[in-house]
């Protein structure tokens, strides 16, 4: 069987089950929608209380404890156990709890496609926030051939459910529009998962408590992005086997920077669950990536090391020196599609081996940094100033 027609008969399957899945939303119309339910939800709800959606309600649940008519907020999630705020209401996240709880809600945020059986009710306000903003990885069509055809369907259905997408440079709003077949509005509000950075100092002790680190210690945060199964580069990560020596990084942070250094390695969320195996100095390294949220740990981080990901401009954006390492980019344009930078042209320094990424470290030019950072800022227009959160939260309010 070629792999086109076993393409095309999954995705006969698949509008079979939406369009059955579908009655579900269709026959909860019959109930009220509650103009105070917001219902909320992070990748498809295999992530907990984390990335822009926990922002935004973390901002809700600020302003409910001035309202008097506060807002109702249900999160949907795989794991039921993972931790919430008492305030926020948790639900498995199942086919029939849903669609009872979309159906019901006037507001729904999340930084995911909804699925392809998801319907949408008149009146009711659907915010995109999205997962990653400026990035360097291909997303959506922007992924050229090797965008698979049912996440084009996805993408063009959750895209026609959207009220707003938000946004925090023009660079990403031209960029949504490309990738997801988007032809609504955008708003520049800036990233929520983005203003923890006000209360850096805080998280700063904070982490470090947590975690039973000294006070003035520093943090190296290592978050490679998601690959598919296929690719070496993923089992390497999950076993310690990558080219990425960490002793010797520690050896060079503490010779280029002193202190006392930490190395925190993140995994992709969608790799929550699997088991990293450090085969170097277990004192000094933690693994952070079954925690649901990374930001508040971003924002106590003092470097930040990625391939692809978007954090690292999210990193870049909180003034934290980033650093890329690409061994394999080869293979992962191959995979993905191609970057949406040219690295060379950015502010961070590109090692493609480990020695070279040693070297960048020891040479690294904080002055001439921060001037690039500047640049980029200007050539993307980016907003990234804290109020994010405010922003997205004054909308509800004025469109609900």
């Amino acid at each position: 069987m070629s792999r086109a027609f076993s393409e095309s008969l999954y995705i006969v399957y698949r509008r079979i089950k939406a369009i059955s899945i579908a009655a579900l939303y269709y026959l909860f119309r019959f109930l009220p929608m509650d103009d105070k339910k917001v219902v909320l939800s992070s990748f498809e709800g295999k992530q907990g209380y984390s990335c822009n959606p926990k922002y935004i309600a973390e901002e809700i649940l600020k302003r409910n404890k001035l309202s008097s008519q506060p807002y109702k907020l249900i999160w949907l999630v795989n794991d039921t156990s993972n931790i919430f705020p008492s305030e926020i209401l948790v639900k498995k996240n199942s086919f029939w709890n849903r669609a009872y709880q979309l159906s019901t809600a006037a507001i729904w945020i999340d930084n995911h496609r909804k699925p392809l059986e998801t319907r949408k009710r008149k009146k009711q306000l659907y915010i995109a926030t999205w997962h990653g903003a400026i990035g360097f990885k291909a997303v959506g069509e922007l992924r050229g051939t090797s965008f698979p055809e049912i996440a084009r369907l996805v993408s063009k259905h959750d895209s026609q459910l959207v009220d707003y997408f938000l946004s925090n440079s023009s660079w990403c709003s031209d960029m949504y529009r490309k990738a997801f077949f988007y032809e609504g509005e955008i708003i520049k509000t800036g990233s929520p998962r983005c203003d923890v950075y006000r209360e850096a100092e805080h998280m700063r002790k904070r982490i470090r408590k947590e975690f039973e680190l000294p006070e003035n210690s520093k943090i190296l945060l290592y978050a490679p992005t998601f690959r598919s199964g296929t690719q070496n580069m993923v089992m390497n990560t999950l076993s310690g086997e990558s080219r990425l020596s960490y002793e010797a990084l520690h050896e060079v942070l503490n010779k280029k920077f002193q202190g006392d250094w930490y190395i925190f390695v993140r995994l992709h969320p969608s790799l929550k669950g699997q088991k990293f195996e450090n085969k170097e100095n277990n004192s000094i390294i933690f693994d952070i990536t079954n925690r649901d949220d990374a930001y508040d740990v971003l924002a106590a981080t003092d470097l930040f090391i990625s391939d692809y990901s978007s954090i690292a401009f999210d990193a870049a954006a909180m003034n934290i020196p980033v650093f890329i390492f690409a061994e394999d980019m080869d293979d992962y344009v191959k995979d993905r599609g191609r970057l949406l930078w040219d690295m060379e042209d950015l502010p961070f320094k590109v090692s493609y081996r480990n020695d070279e990424l040693l070297k960048n470290i020891i040479e690294f030019n904080e002055e001439e940094y921060h001037n690039g950072l500047g640049k980029l800022r200007d050539e993307v227009e980016l907003l990234e100033d804290g109020y994010a959160s405010q922003r997205v939260v004054d909308l509800i309010q004025k469109k609900t």
